[in-house]
């Protein structure tokens, strides 16, 4: 069998990020495609591989009976060669408040497409910043994910957050043989508004006087405020979250507290992001966005409107390309960005 030939990637091009690394991952387990990366993260404060990004690469060398050259601490280049995806019962920990969700983003485009069930426990962090939180995951990007005609279930067990860590989450993965193309280009009806709390090891004062910073600048009502309160050992942490819904799409904004950072500070912060969102027409956040760009090309065709066109997205896009035939197009529009692949 003539073998695929070795796909070259620049760790630093563009934004020069861990992203470049996991869609990587996820495109050669697809595609069967081996690649080398290098200057992994150069653009990074601690270039190469952090324990977050060498367990991405042992989950899709796992997923992906695959041959990794590199994987170790610090690395900035690496060799990977993908043999066949796996579908089964995986657990990987990260072993630090690294993000367990940003792990899940190397392997889950393969397993949605694996000759079988999997399910996945992932542990590390689950609430910390620079990283898209459960929330994101479960309420704005899997409902999207979903409509590509997989299904796919998330279940926190235990709450992780900056610095301590230790979080749990489960997945659960029942693929498509191939996914459909979506199409989100507006919002539709206003919906659910909802902000929540998660706190651990701190007083639940803390979430109260958020809530009053962000009902007064809202306009919104306390009724649509939640503290979810973590066992203290848990703790300490404290993370807003804000959910955006419309008939189409909900948005998921997040904000999290730190030493030294007043809480309404904490709430300002929150409320600048959502009047941001709401400044916008398009259904897609700079978050999402970045998320369903693999999906869209997977599919085939498909498009989406999103708030803006970040020079994350944009490398994403570039990584993309290198893997599938998929052509992106963007179109900028009075108050978004048209996203498609056709």
């Amino acid at each position: 069998m003539k073998k695929s030939p070795m796909i070259t990637v620049d760790g630093s091009a563009g934004e020069g990020g861990g992203q470049i690394l996991r869609s990587s991952l996820a495109l050669s387990l697809v595609t069967g495609q081996p690649f080398r990366i290098t200057d992994i993260r150069a653009r990074r404060k601690k270039p190469g591989l952090l324990r977050q990004h060498l367990t991405a690469v042992n989950a899709a060398t796992e997923v992906g009976d695959a041959i990794s050259d590199g994987a170790e601490m610090g690395s900035t280049e690496l060799i990977f060669r993908p043999e066949k995806i796996r579908a089964g019962n995986y657990h990987f920990s990260i072993g630090t408040a690294g993000s367990a969700t940003l792990v899940l983003q190397a392997v889950l485009p393969a397993l949605l497409l694996a000759p079988g069930p999997s399910t996945l426990v992932l542990e590390g962090g689950t609430h910390n910043p620079l990283a898209p939180p459960f929330d994101f995951l479960a309420h704005a990007f899997l409902p999207i994910l979903n409509r590509f005609g997989c299904k796919v279930e998330a279940t926190l067990i235990r709450p992780g957050f900056y610095p301590a860590g230790g979080g749990r989450i489960e997945i659960t993965v029942t693929p498509a043989s191939k996914l459909q193309p979506v199409e989100l280009l507006s919002r539709g009806a206003d919906g659910k508004r909802c902000v929540t709390a998660h706190i651990a090891g701190l007083p639940c004062e803390i979430a109260e006087r958020a809530f009053s910073r962000v009902i007064k600048r809202m306009n919104w009502q306390r009724d649509v405020c939640e503290i979810i309160q973590h066992p203290d050992e848990r703790g300490p942490g404290f993370m807003l979250s804000a959910q955006v819904g419309f008939g189409h799409v909900t948005e998921v904004l997040s904000s999290f507290g730190e030493k030294g950072v007043r809480t309404e500070q904490v709430a300002d912060a929150l409320v600048d992001q959502i009047r941001s969102y709401l400044a916008s027409d398009a259904p897609v956040g700079e978050y999402l966005a970045d998320q369903l760009l693999i999906y869209i090309a997977l599919a085939g065709k498909g498009a989406f409107k999103a708030t803006g066109l970040s020079q994350h997205t944009q490398t994403n896009m570039e990584v993309i390309q290198k893997f599938l035939p998929s052509i992106f197009t963007t179109t900028k529009e009075d108050r978004s960005h048209r996203i498609e692949v056709a």
